[in-house]
C-alpha cells in the first residue's frame, strides 16, 4: 500500500519517493554496488505502487541508469514509462553561474531529456550555489520557457532558503515543490521556512529523513564508526550539532519502543514521523539494492498515534539543531558542512 499525493492538476507522485543519489558515483566510499539488483528493486517498487523517482542532472551516472529502466519498461509489460514520474535537478556548476544563459540552460535540459530517455521532464527542481552572483530570478525564468515549450512539466526547487525562494514566487515563478534536508537530526526547517511553503501552499520533498542509514537498529549502543559514504560524514556532523551521540543514542532507543509496538522498524517510525508534519509531501527515501523495497512498503502499514508523535517532538526539544536556514551552512564559506560539497559536477558533453 502507498499514499499519493496531487501536486497539480492530474499530476501526482508517492508520499515516499525512491531516491537515487546514493547511486551516483559521488556518494559511495566503497564501490560496492550491485547495480543489477538496484535494477531488480526498481521494478519491484513500481510493480507495488512506488513509482516516483527523484535523481539530478549531478548524479553522476544516475539519470543513465534511469534512462535504462525506462527502456527495460518500455520493452516489458504491466508498468509503463508513462506510470512513473521521474524528477531530476538543474544544478548549474558554481563555477559557471556567472555564464549561465538560456542556451546552457536549453542544453542541460535537452541532455536530461536524452539521458532519461524522456520526451518531457516530469519535474525539475532548480538550484543556486551562490546568491551574491546575479541571475538566480532569470534563470528560475528560462526554465518557465522551457516549461512553454513542452520540456519540463513542473518547476520545483532544492535546498533554497525562505527569502530567495520568496524572490522566485514574487517574480512569478510556479514553484511545486521545495526538496529540502529534514529529519529528526536536522530541523531547520522547523525555523519558518516550512510556515512560508504552507502560507504559499507549496509542499516540502524532503530528503535526508533516515540520515544515511543512522536510523536503524544496527546502530542500538555503537560507538561513532567510520563513515562508509559521504551521506554518513555529512550526517554524523549533524548529529554532533544536534542530539551529539549519546542523545542520539536514547532517541534510538524511544524510536525502537514504538516501532515494537507497530512491529516495524525504526526507519519506518521515523519516516512516519516527518511524514506526520503539516507541509510535509513527501519523504525521498534511498535505494540501494533490493531489500530496501519491503522496508519501504512497511512505512505505510502503520499511522503514528498523536501521543507516539508527542513523545519524540518533546524529546527533540532539548536538543538544538544546525544553526541558520535550510542549507544556509552548506553555503557557508569555511563551514565544515560546506566543506564536503561538491559544487562543480555538471560537466557538459
Amino acid at each position: 500500500m502507498t499514499e499519493k499525493i496531487e501536486l497539480t492538476d492530474g499530476y501526482k507522485i508517492n508520499r515516499v519517493i525512491n531516491g537515487c543519489w546514493q547511486l551516483s558515483e559521488g556518494h559511495t566510499i566503497k564501490n560496492d554496488l550491485d547495480f543489477g539488483d538496484v535494477m531488480r528493486a526498481f521494478h519491484m517498487l513500481t510493480e507495488r505502487g512506488f513509482t516516483t523517482f527523484d535523481c539530478g542532472d549531478i548524479y553522476t551516472g544516475v539519470e543513465e541508469f534511469l534512462g535504462k529502466f525506462v527502456l527495460e519498461l518500455k520493452n516489458g509489460s504491466g508498468v509503463s514509462p508513462a506510470d512513473i514520474q521521474i524528477h531530476t535537478k538543474y544544478v548549474p556548476d558554481l563555477d559557471m553561474l556567472d555564464k549561465v544563459d538560456f542556451q546552457y540552460t536549453e542544453k542541460i535540459i535537452d541532455r536530461s531529456l536524452k539521458r532519461l530517455n524522456r520526451d518531457v521532464l516530469d519535474m525539475v527542481q532548480f538550484h543556486w550555489w551562490d546568491y551574491d552572483v546575479p541571475g538566480c530570478v532569470e534563470t528560475a525564468g528560462y526554465l518557465c520557457r522551457l516549461k512553454e515549450k513542452g520540456k519540463i512539466r513542473n518547476i520545483s526547487v532544492t535546498n533554497f532558503d525562505t527569502a530567495h525562494l520568496a524572490e522566485l514566487v514574487d517574480a512569478g515563478i510556479p514553484v511545486v515543490t521545495s526538496q529540502t534536508q529534514y529529519s529528526v537530526f536536522d530541523r531547520r526547517p522547523e525555523k519558518g521556512y516550512l510556515d512560508y511553503l504552507k502560507q504559499h501552499h507549496i509542499p516540502m520533498l524532503c530528503y535526508g529523513t533516515l540520515s544515511g542509514g543512522f536510523l536503524a537498529e544496527r546502530w542500538i549502543g555503537k560507538k561513532m564508526e567510520e563513515p562508509e559514504t559521504r551521506s554518513q560524514v555529512k550526517y554524523m556532523q549533524v548529529i554532533e550539532d544536534s542530539l551529539g551521540w549519546d542523545g542520539y543514542q536514547q532517541l534510538l532507543l524511544i524510536l525502537k519502543e514504538i516501532a515494537d509496538k507497530y512491529g516495524v522498524g525504526i526507519s519506518q517510525v521515523a519516516s512516519r514521523y516527518i511524514l506526520s508534519q503539516e507541509g510535509v509531501g513527501a519523504a525521498i527515501i534511498g535505494v540501494r539494492n533490493s531489500r530496501h523495497v519491503e522496508a519501504n512498503m512497511g512505512i505505510f502499514s502503520f499511522e503514528l498515534s498523536e501521543e507516539d508523535i508527542q513523545r519524540i517532538r518533546s524529546f527533540l526539544k532539548q536538543y538544538p539543531t544546525v544553526e541558520g536556514e535550510p542549507f544556509q551552512q552548506e553555503r557557508t564559506v569555511g563551514s565544515k558542512y560546506r566543506s564536503i560539497m561538491w559544487m562543480n559536477l555538471s560537466e557538459e558533453e
